[in-house]
């Protein structure tokens, strides 16, 4: 338990609230699946920064934590990014005045055979994981490319959250692997078209990553 203690109090010490100030002082940035896993963790760093945060996510209560956790100027926004995306991003940038920073994080891993598969379970990945990250993102730009003009930093960011399993398929992943491929197809060609502009667009492809909550919550057993 040594080693997980360890990560802890390193883990505190980064996002305690007594923050040194930040490089995003006055953006905002939306934070897509935040109520658990990388999204929460992002949403804390980002905050740490300085960044307020629209914390977008299906878990109302867990949104709330977080808001009240990073305790800098943010908003929950309960949603769903497959029929609400451009919904979210309104009242984001309605509520919060701007939008410097998309992380597109929200996503479903559903694995099995391919053959006699619930094909259900394959539509909501590709609903989620593929068409929510394309609604989002695309309402997003416009306010994106305006916080370029007003923003000191003069760059706006789009992040988008793969997974190894976007370049390396294995067998019960078939599915999944076509929808983050899908991810960093589209993340190359939407970097090519927006770099002239100064929106960045960055392309994260973890592994099996061990969030902050569920440190907190296996030390405590």
């Amino acid at each position: 338990m040594r080693a997980v203690g360890a990560e802890i109090d390193g883990l505190t010490r980064l996002y305690a609230r007594e923050r040194m100030p930040g490089k995003l002082e006055g953006t905002v940035a939306l934070v897509t699946g935040a109520s658990s896993g990388i999204g929460h963790d992002t949403a804390i760093a980002l905050a740490a920064q300085g960044a307020a945060i629209a914390a977008v996510g299906r878990r109302k209560d867990r949104l709330d934590e977080l808001i009240g956790e990073v305790g800098t100027k943010g908003v929950a926004i309960e949603g769903d990014v497959v029929r609400q995306g451009a919904e979210i991003v309104e009242r984001a940038v309605g509520e919060l005045g701007r939008l410097d920073i998309l992380v597109n994080n929200a996503g479903v891993m559903l694995l099995g055979p391919i053959e006699d598969a619930p094909v259900e379970e394959w539509r909501r990945m590709l609903e989620v994981n593929v068409s929510g990250l394309l609604e989002v993102t695309h309402a997003a730009i416009p306010h994106l490319l305006k916080a370029v003009e007003s923003s000191p930093r003069k760059v706006a960011d789009i992040v988008n959250v793969s997974s190894v399993a976007g370049r390396i398929s294995r067998e019960g992943s078939g599915v999944y692997s076509l929808t983050k491929s899908g991810v960093g197809a589209f993340s190359e060609s939407l970097r090519q078209e927006l770099t002239t502009r100064y929106v960045r667009v960055s392309l994260i492809e973890p592994g099996v990553t061990l969030s902050r909550r569920a440190l907190f919550s296996n030390h405590s057993r």
